[in-house]
């Protein structure tokens, strides 16, 4: 009998360590067009997307070297960092 294909596990590359990590691991930060800068915990909203880890070093190493503002090519304001911040340690 043949096993049940495996799904494909989506990964993603997070843009601090540049680690390659399943999609659910990681948190995403959008930035739509009107250029606001938001966590979307969906995953699913449109605009310009960056994965970051589910830590604190990564978040606070992101917001220390401003990573997501290159990316983002945005500012990203300190709440945005506080709110993923509060998701890592809801889920600690």
């Amino acid at each position: 009998m043949a096993q049940p294909k495996q799904r494909k596990i989506p990964l993603r590359k997070c843009v601090v360590t540049q680690e390659m990590k399943p999609k659910k691991q990681l948190i995403r930060v959008v930035r739509n067009k009107d250029g606001e800068v938001f966590v979307d915990q969906t995953g699913k909203k449109n605009g310009r997307g960056a994965y970051i880890s589910k830590s604190l070093d990564v978040i606070e190493q992101a917001e220390k070297q401003q990573v997501l503002n290159r990316h983002l090519n945005a500012k990203v304001e300190a709440d945005v960092y506080d709110e993923l911040r509060a998701i890592v340690e809801v889920q600690d």
